[in-house]
Parts: structure tokens; C-alpha cells; sequence
């Protein structure tokens, strides 16, 4: 049973509200080149599936030299089992602990915003994709990213500026829908899907830089 995986954890978490602000984006720079793939990765401490690799996690978190990470993977399991109240819990207590500019706290976040955006809550992903983005360079995953949150909000003008931004760095591979499946191999197809239409509003009225 899915709630037997979490009964270890419910002696250790302490309560932790959760909420989320909405945050304006900023308008995207003319170039996204850096590719900071310290950011856009999976956080994997204990690797398998199950209450083993729960508990082996919860031993991590309590005992371990990864209790960061091994908390982020836990997380992730809980929003992937639907426990979104668990999963924020256990993200929180990473991001008071994370350096919002260091190399762990930006790949926290820009994990836990996957995390909502697949559980629906795309406002909440958007202000961690946007603090994550400000926190490093130019990075390459954020034009894709954020175009396809804001066409998910209907900031459809936002999301087709923002599209702009990786059709300037990369025009190659992102005027064509075809090339999504492996410049974006992690994606669900139905996201691929939603950027293919930013891609298709772009088409019909690119927009101008600056």
C-alpha cells in the first residue's frame, strides 16, 4: 500500500505551510546559451522503486551525507503517488536549507516546480522556474520551460515571447515540432504538444527583439 511507504516518515516531519505567490516574469534576454545541466536534473540518491527504496531514503535523510537530496527524492516520490501535502512538506524543509543561487538549491527547485506543474499547480511551478532562471546566467531549459507554463496559463503573448527567446538561441531545432521529442526526451507528450501550438502562434506573429 502507497501509505505504508510514508509511515516512517510521519514520526519525522515537522508541520510546514505551504504556499505559493504569484510572480511576474520578467521579459526574456535576447540569448539562452548556458546549458546548466547542474540545474535541470533529476535528484536521485537511492535508485529502485517501492517501500525499499523508501525506507533506504528515510535511513539517508536521518543518517546520511546526502540528507538534502535524499529529502528532494522523497518529495518527489510523494507527489508522484499523489501525497502533494507531504511532497510540499518535505520540499520546504530542502529550501529553507538551500541556497536559492547554489548548485543543490537551484536543482531542488527546479525539480520541485515539475513536480507541480504535473500535479496541476502551474502558477506555483512558474514562480520557482522564474526564481531559478534569475538565480543562473542564461540557462538553455528556461525559454522552452516558461513558454510552455505561460501557454498554460493563457499568458499566451508571454509564452510566445519567451518561445522567441530559444528560436534566437537555437533556430534550428526549435522551429521544428519534430525535434521535441529528443531536445525534450523528459517531457510528457502532452507538454510537447501544448509547445508545439506556442511554436505554431510564434510562426504566425513572431515576435520582435528587442
Amino acid at each position: 500500500m502507497k501509505s505504508g511507504k510514508y509511515m516512517l516518515l510521519a514520526a519525522v516531519l515537522a508541520s510546514v505551510v505551504f504556499s505559493a505567490h504569484a510572480q511576474s516574469v520578467p521579459k526574456p534576454k535576447e540569448f539562452y546559451f548556458d546549458e546548466d545541466k547542474t540545474t535541470a536534473r533529476p535528484i536521485v540518491v537511492v535508485e529502485g522503486e517501492g517501500e525499499a527504496q523508501v525506507q533506504a531514503l528515510v535511513r539517508e535523510r536521518d543518517r546520511g551525507r546526502r540528507q538534502l537530496e535524499a529529502t528532494a527524492q522523497l518529495a518527489h516520490i510523494a507527489f508522484s503517488d499523489g501525497r502533494m501535502d507531504l511532497g510540499g512538506q518535505l520540499y520546504q524543509q530542502v529550501l529553507a536549507q538551500t541556497d536559492a543561487k547554489g548548485t543543490l538549491g537551484r536543482a531542488v527547485r527546479w525539480n520541485y516546480a515539475w513536480d507541480l506543474f504535473r500535479a496541476g499547480q502551474v502558477e506555483p511551478a512558474l514562480t520557482r522556474w522564474v526564481e531559478v532562471a534569475s538565480a543562473y546566467g542564461s540557462p538553455s531549459w528556461a525559454p522552452p520551460t516558461l513558454a510552455l507554463a505561460l501557454w498554460r496559463l493563457d499568458r499566451k503573448q508571454e509564452a510566445v515571447a519567451w518561445f522567441g527567446a530559444a528560436v534566437r538561441t537555437e533556430p534550428t531545432i526549435w522551429i521544428d515540432a519534430r525535434n521535441f521529442a529528443s531536445q525534450l526526451p523528459d517531457w510528457k507528450q502532452e507538454d510537447r504538444d501544448t509547445l508545439a501550438e506556442v511554436l505554431g502562434a510564434w510562426q504566425a506573429n513572431p515576435p520582435t527583439w528587442p
